[in-house]
């Protein structure tokens, strides 16, 4: 079923509704939808190198957009939406754990599933059953999901089709190594600042 979904979301890559299946995507993937938006978000920008960065910005208000809906998700509807949407993904187990990051990390719990392969979703949901402050999460949503299509966007950009396969490979690789530096650069703010 997943191979499916994954070739109808490349299947809009040839056709002219690319970019709002983009931005819809990016929407309905931060609060319910299996299929991550890298994977149009990288076919449209190797059909279009130079657009590459208006996609990653399409795909960006989407994506924090669609946070902001599972935050409501999490807020409002959690019996009702979320535990489904949890059980669908199979983290229940995890949902204390979660919750623990939630109540140590605040904004970098949101920010590092934002940017990394973690799915989003749970952490959207997550954030507003956890009563987390919605202009902390929004912020964090906002940075860590516009770095990660950014980074991807400007890759092709710079480099053209060429890097789809290095992005394809390297994808996770490059992800951790980014959020560990970026861990560490606030680390050494905090401590020598």
């Amino acid at each position: 079923m997943l191979r499916r979904l994954y070739d109808w979301v490349l299947h809009w890559a040839e056709t002219p509704y690319g970019t709002w299946a983009l931005f819809l995507l990016a929407f309905a993937e931060s609060s319910f939808f299996p299929i991550p938006p890298d994977v149009l978000l990288i076919a449209l920008a190797i059909g279009a190198p130079q657009r590459a960065l208006r996609f990653a910005f399409i795909c960006s208000i989407g994506s924090v957009l669609g946070g902001c809906l599972g935050y409501i998700i999490g807020w409002q509807f959690m019996a009702a939406v979320g535990e489904r949407i949890v059980d669908f993904y199979g983290l229940n187990a995890k949902w204390e754990t979660i919750r623990a990051l939630y109540t140590r990390y605040d904004a970098w719990a949101v920010g590092i599933a934002g940017f990394t392969p973690i799915p989003y979703k749970v952490f959207t949901i997550s954030a507003g059953a956890f009563r987390i402050h919605f202009g902390v999460f929004f912020l964090a949503s906002l940075v860590s999901r516009s770095a990660r299509f950014f980074l991807v966007g400007g890759l092709i950009y710079r480099f053209g089709p060429s890097i789809k396969a290095f992005i394809d490979r390297y994808f996770n690789t490059l992800v951790v190594a980014f959020t560990v530096l970026l861990i560490a650069g606030f680390f050494l703010v905090k401590q020598f600042f």
